[in-house]
């Protein structure tokens, strides 16, 4: 639902702060009071407290991310006879990233949306969907994170540090921009700093291409590029649009090296307080919410290049033989024990 925030977020701001610092275990859900009905005949009605869930979001509202999780609250609400409703907070609003996963472990917020690799500072083994060239496509890629039989023991390893992964979404697929020149070949990277999301093996992945991985928040990429801070990002079509991010670094060049899921994570207390029957409609409702956000990442990356190259981009294709050869040494080390190994090859297979 959009709804007025103001007053929320002011208060969510002071709650994180003491969140943060004192790493409070427990849950304290924020509910609404829907008015129960005083007719004689509705008498049997009872009183119905809405948990209105808090979601933390990193792009805009007009992102297929935004949109599908805000119709989710909706539809949640009426499944669920009030008693669970969705409200999320683009633009980083809650901060970034890594703080919002804080902020779910804390019980300051009920949800969160979560870039890949991030998960891998909780268990390195998520890394395996984080590794260049894993996916052949998007449904492949949405297919294999959401199979209970691929992910089931991988996202249930988080849930004793306070974070359940209850959806995979599709994240598009990332290449590399900047502010000086085309890119061709990993030599035309040397010297550049990329933004990348904060993880060992994005930065390693970087300086596999030859330029230096810069790890950031995603709200500080502009002014960082327009300052000369770095030299440019590393994101797919589609966020590079909305966030302006050709006003600054002009040159979109597609190495498309990584197709990496973000992660919608819940408090697992959260979770757990839900009836079977809620549990049941909530996971439902998300895998109608997949096949929406797929639907609508197409038709929004068409409109994003069109806006980014009326703002200045240039758009070109690289050596992908040389990006390819460059990478690949990567997903050989550090696929290094029986799980991440397992998972690579149930996910290849299932590309078959």
């Amino acid at each position: 639902m959009r709804r007025n925030k103001a007053a929320t977020i002011t208060a969510l701001i002071g709650a994180s702060v003491l969140a943060l610092t004192a790493c409070s275990a427990g849950t304290s859900p924020a509910a609404k009071d829907t008015p129960s009905a005083t007719a004689e005949g509705d008498a049997a009605k009872p009183n119905v407290d809405t948990l209105v869930m808090k979601a933390a979001f990193n792009q805009p509202e007009n992102h297929p991310q935004y949109i599908v999780l805000d119709e989710l609250g909706d539809k949640l609400f009426e499944a669920t006879d009030g008693a669970y409703d969705i409200e999320v907070f683009p633009n980083e609003t809650l901060g970034a990233q890594r703080e919002t996963i804080e902020l779910v472990q804390a019980g300051t917020i009920e949800m969160a949306y979560v870039g890949g690799s991030l998960l891998e500072n909780f268990n390195p083994d998520f890394v395996v969907f984080n590794l260049p060239f894993v996916f052949d496509s998007p449904e492949h890629q949405s297919a294999t994170t959401n199979d209970p039989e691929i992910v089931g023991d991988l996202y249930s390893s988080l849930e004793d540090e306070g974070i359940k992964v209850v959806s995979a979404f599709h994240g598009g697929v990332r290449s590399v921009y900047n502010a000086e020149k085309p890119i061709y070949t990993p030599a035309d990277l040397e010297g550049m700093k990329i933004r990348v999301i904060e993880s060992d093996t994005n930065i390693e992945m970087m300086s596999l291409m030859g330029g230096t991985g810069t790890p950031m928040g995603q709200g500080e990429v502009y002014t960082a590029i327009q300052s000369g801070v770095i030299e440019g990002g590393e994101n797919n079509e589609l966020i590079y649009a909305n966030l302006k991010h050709a006003e600054v670094a002009p040159y979109y060049s597609y190495t498309r090296h990584l197709m990496f899921p973000d992660y919608l994570i819940i408090s697992p207390d959260v979770f757990d307080a839900m009836t079977p029957e809620h549990q049941e409609i909530f996971t439902e409702l998300l895998a109608e919410a997949r096949v929406e956000e797929a639907k609508l990442w197409k038709e929004q990356v068409v409109e994003g290049i069109k806006a980014a190259e009326a703002a200045g981009a240039k758009f070109n294709e690289v050596d992908t033989d040389a990006f390819n050869a460059a990478i690949a040494p990567l997903t050989e080390k550090k696929l290094t024990n029986d799980v991440t190994k397992t998972i690579y090859d149930q996910v290849r297979a299932a590309a078959k």
